[in-house]
């Protein structure tokens, strides 16, 4: 919509010819956008719309401004077609013509009159006590285009809003509705499971928000920095974005839960392996204890615990909440058992390594003793007297039962230096070999 010339000195008939031309394409310009206005979706909607809120109070005002534009546009043409029949008098226009011309097309004889309902609700009339107002030509226009932009934005805006979040919250909503029928049939229902709660929340606040996009859709709307384009902005998705997560938070956990429910019982069935071999490794660790205790004497052997009968129970709870299809139940507890199973046999195997300690102790003691035995055989002194009474002393204490471990290492080192000293290069001796066996004889 385009803007008049300003007032000047009386136009001549070339002039007021272009003057007329112009205005022409303008008000040809202005009804356009006028019927467009008129037409447009949004402004059907806001029509037939129960409105509150902000979008009400804007509306009752623009429908003013757009009563008002149209009384406008109708005074716009009259003082058109007015102008024309003057400039159509004659062929060349008197001065008295284009005097009149003059003062039609840039004076301020246009007079606009109001409906009372209009003119109250209008943010041009409304407070000023006027049911009418004087413009020039120009003035007109500037006027119009100020209703009309005011309009324009609101009718855009409001459409804006209705084609971006209703849509939106429908399909969240008809997603949120499969999510439920699916929530229930593993048994994740309101006031037994926390999504099944978060489940009930979220469809109260989608209803909630559908309902105030609709009557309210101003109340949704972020104005762009810097911008006074109709329109200028973009639709407030927070609260529907918020409850999009909440909805996707709910479909991992369900999701967690149909997981659980495929693959429970080869869940269970590794669980009782598990416990079984903890058991078993426990019953081993009594039975090897009741052997350290015979065979090994002067040793701390740590005592054995018992089997958990907590995680059986546990266990019998799993199994009952699997037949009773539980599932939103199943899945912590099962999570839960699976930690504490793992750390039962690690507890197990952890108990049969100590209460065995001693009995390894003997094993390296007896190999050892064997091994420095092959090495004497290898170097020719297997049947030296002082080495086999040696050997044998180490063997009787570490093949007897009770076994005295610290006696005995005691004596598998006495073996192992004398072996040593046998096997070490030989140096010259003072006194003879009588002396050697004098100093074993004091070894012993």
């Amino acid at each position: 919509m385009g803007v008049t010339g300003p007032p000047g000195p009386v136009m001549d008939r070339d002039e007021a010819d272009r003057a007329l031309a112009r205005l022409g394409a303008e008000h040809e310009a202005i009804e356009t956008s006028l019927l467009a206005l008129q037409d447009h979706a949004g402004r059907r909607l806001l029509e037939g719309a129960e409105l509150t809120g902000s979008t009400k109070e804007r509306w009752a005002s623009a429908e003013a401004s757009i009563t008002l534009l149209w009384a406008y546009f109708d005074a716009y043409t009259d003082a058109l077609r007015s102008a024309r029949e003057i400039r159509s008098r004659r062929r060349w226009s008197s001065r008295e013509d284009l005097v009149e011309l003059t003062e039609l097309l840039r004076g301020s004889g246009i007079t606009v009159a109001g409906s009372t309902t209009a003119t109250a609700n209008a943010p041009t009339l409304a407070g000023t006590g006027k049911l009418s107002e004087r413009f020039s030509l120009a003035g007109l226009v500037d006027r119009m285009n100020e209703l009309y932009a005011a309009s324009l934005d609101m009718v855009v805006t409001a459409d804006a809003v209705w084609s971006a979040l209703p849509a939106r919250i429908d399909l969240l909503a008809a997603e949120l509705q499969r999510t439920r029928a699916l929530a229930h049939s593993v048994g994740v229902r309101p006031g037994e499971h926390p999504s099944g709660d978060d489940l009930e929340r979220i469809t109260r606040t989608l209803t909630a928000l559908r309902e105030r996009v609709v009557s309210d859709p101003l109340s949704f709307w972020v104005p762009a920095q810097g911008s006074s384009a109709p329109g200028g902005g973009r639709p407030d998705t927070t609260a529907y974005d918020r409850e999009a997560r909440a909805l996707e938070e709910v479909r991992r956990e369900i999701d967690a839960v149909l997981t659980v429910r495929q693959d429970a019982e080869a869940r269970l069935v590794k669980l009782r392996d598990v416990l079984s071999r903890a058991d078993r490794t426990l019953a081993e660790a009594r039975s090897a204890r009741g052997e350290v205790l015979a065979k090994i004497a002067a040793s701390e052997v740590p005592a054995v615990s018992g089997p958990p009968t907590a995680l059986q129970e546990q266990l019998a709870t799993a199994a009952e909440y699997r037949r009773h299809a539980q599932w939103h139940r199943l899945s912590p507890l099962l999570e839960a058992l699976e930690e504490k199973a793992e750390d039962e046999l690690l507890r197990a195997r952890e108990s049969l390594t100590a209460v065995t300690q001693p009995l390894a102790v003997r094993a390296e003691l007896r190999g050892r003793l064997d091994a420095y035995k092959a090495k004497v055989a290898r170097h020719g002194f297997a049947e030296d007297p002082f080495l086999v009474e040696r050997y044998d002393a180490a063997r009787r204490m570490l093949w007897s039962a009770p076994c005295d471990l610290r006696v005995a290492e005691e004596a598998v080192l006495r073996y192992q230096r004398a072996a040593a000293e046998l096997l070490s290069p030989q140096v010259p001796e003072q006194g003879g070999p009588h002396d050697r066996a004098d100093r074993r004889g004091t070894d012993a």
